[in-house]
């Protein structure tokens, strides 16, 4: 009965100093997705662009920017006066600066840039208006007043 006893109590003793002892585990983790740390910061531009819908009020500005004054059936517009149209502009033009000025500086002309290479890919646009289209969307900064005041963009339109 003693040996019992001195069991149980060894036995309590040990599950006492077991659970008095807690371990602790700190977890880094190390981005490299990109070997200059550009990784994260892609991610995040990449994020905010989807936030902002994609720049779709920028799209629909810069397009009716481009197709001001033609008189094409085929680009499928509704017929509006041109009143509403000059209003719908600016209202597109108003809402573009709103997801614009939701962008990081740092993440502002790659947004611009990703804008523009969707647009190239739904094909909507012939080669001649995508031009006219990248030439404003390079100045959508400034025009909205803010930085940077004009972005790169390169392209190849066919």
């Amino acid at each position: 009965m003693a040996k019992l006893a001195i069991v149980a109590a060894l036995l309590i003793g040990l599950v006492a100093v077991a659970s008095a002892y807690t371990t602790t585990i700190t977890t880094t983790v190390v981005e490299e997705d990109n070997p200059r740390g550009g990784g994260s910061q892609q991610r995040r531009c990449e994020e905010q662009f989807q936030e902002q819908q994609q720049l779709r009020h920028c799209q629909m500005y810069l397009r009716q920017q481009c197709r001001q004054g033609e008189d094409d059936v085929s680009s499928l517009r509704m017929v509006v006066n041109p009143q509403q149209q000059q209003h719908r502009r600016q209202q597109h033009r108003r809402e573009c600066c709103k997801q614009l000025e939701n962008i990081d500086n740092q993440c502002r002309c790659e947004s611009i840039r990703q804008m523009m290479r969707q647009q190239q890919q739904e094909g909507q646009m012939g080669g001649q208006e995508m031009e006219k289209m990248a030439q404003m969307a390079m100045n959508l900064p400034r025009m909205c007043n803010m930085e940077p005041q004009q972005c790169q963009i390169r392209a190849i339109f066919f």
